[in-house]
């Protein structure tokens, strides 16, 4: 073994804020590569640090050595069974799974409170990305740990939206364009209350596909007030493939508020208007044509027929149709 002072140590990451630092020497601790000189002292900091170290080389370690440390050095929670029978493999992955036992044996209490993935990752092995990116996954593969057994969660991105009223219940809409969220933003901002005849208290922007996901984690992004019991949620989106899927796959999942439904206003009022055009665009090539048809039962027969026929003919209707001048019309 070799000493080291913590000054040497930290040679490398001179200009590191403290607490990188600290995870940074507890690391090597917790992989069994630094020993504290515990005569050296401390350096008064809070956590303190040991002032020296002993540097233990254990690249020579035995296979032997190697089933010893597995059969009786790791904690119960982690399954040693495929690492005894490859224990070339342990050699390799031993820095991370002793990071981890590290962890288990003596901060397990923090599993209690739940933490985002990339959270839980950092305080493990003081990577963000080793459980996403990294070789996080196989890590707990082979100890035979399921990510529930760490109490985290996925984090989406939040979505963005507009609230004119926090009063409920109230009814709130979901857009899957920018455009059209500006727009119905402005409208309401000016003094305005309905939207094609429905009292519209919050505006929230999908971001296309993007809202799907957002709303699987719809609580950590959501204001209390949107939660509560009454409201009522709708979707409108262009009139394509596309836009349907996006509303049949949001209405799928499991939701506690209930029903999103389309916002058939606002959809009758596209058509109307789409009549009036010279020609409708083509929609994108290859899109998924696979419909459920839980979208075309808010629709009457007449219009849904009218909407099939412009699937049909390889067109749609974006939702940029509509403007400001529309909503004011409602006035």
């Amino acid at each position: 073994m070799k000493r080291i002072s913590l000054e040497e140590l930290l040679e490398k990451h001179p200009n590191a804020p403290y607490q990188q630092q600290y995870a940074y020497v507890m690391g090597l601790l917790g992989q069994g590569k630094l020993k504290p000189v515990k005569s050296a002292g401390t350096n008064g900091k809070k956590p303190a640090l040991c002032l020296s170290y002993w540097q233990v080389n254990e690249e020579g370690k035995s296979l032997t050595e190697l089933e010893e440390e597995l059969k009786f050095r790791l904690e119960t929670s982690i399954s040693v069974s495929y690492y005894l029978s490859h224990l070339e493999e342990y050699k390799k992955d031993r820095p991370w799974v002793q990071m981890l036992n590290t962890y288990l044996k003596e901060n397990r209490h923090l599993l209690e409170q739940p933490v985002s993935v990339n959270e839980r990752s950092f305080e493990i092995w003081n990577r963000e990305k080793f459980l996403t990116r990294e070789q996080g996954p196989k890590i707990l593969k082979r100890c035979g740990l399921e990510p529930d057994f760490f109490h985290m969660y996925e984090t989406a991105e939040p979505f963005a939206y507009y609230s004119n009223t926090r009063d409920t219940p109230q009814n709130l809409l979901i857009l899957e364009n920018k455009d059209t969220f500006f727009s119905m933003r402005k409208f309401l901002l000016e003094g305005g209350a309905h939207i094609f005849g429905m009292e519209t208290g919050t505006l929230i922007y999908g971001a296309g596909k993007r809202i799907v996901k957002s709303f699987r984690d719809f609580s950590l992004s959501a204001e209390p007030y949107m939660e509560k019991e009454g409201n009522r949620f709708f979707y409108f989106g262009d009139l394509d493939y596309e836009g349907i899927i996006i509303y049949e796959s949001l209405a799928a999942q499991p939701w506690p508020y209930g029903k999103i439904a389309p916002f058939a206003a606002a959809y009758q009022a596209m058509l109307a208007k789409a009549e009036k055009a010279a020609n409708l665009p083509d929609a994108k090539e290859s899109q998924n044509q696979h419909l459920s048809g839980a979208f075309f039962t808010y629709f009457s027969k007449e219009t849904t027929e009218q909407m099939q026929e412009i699937l049909a003919k390889g067109q749609y209707i974006p939702q940029e149709i509509l403007n400001i001048r529309d909503f004011m019309l409602e006035r």
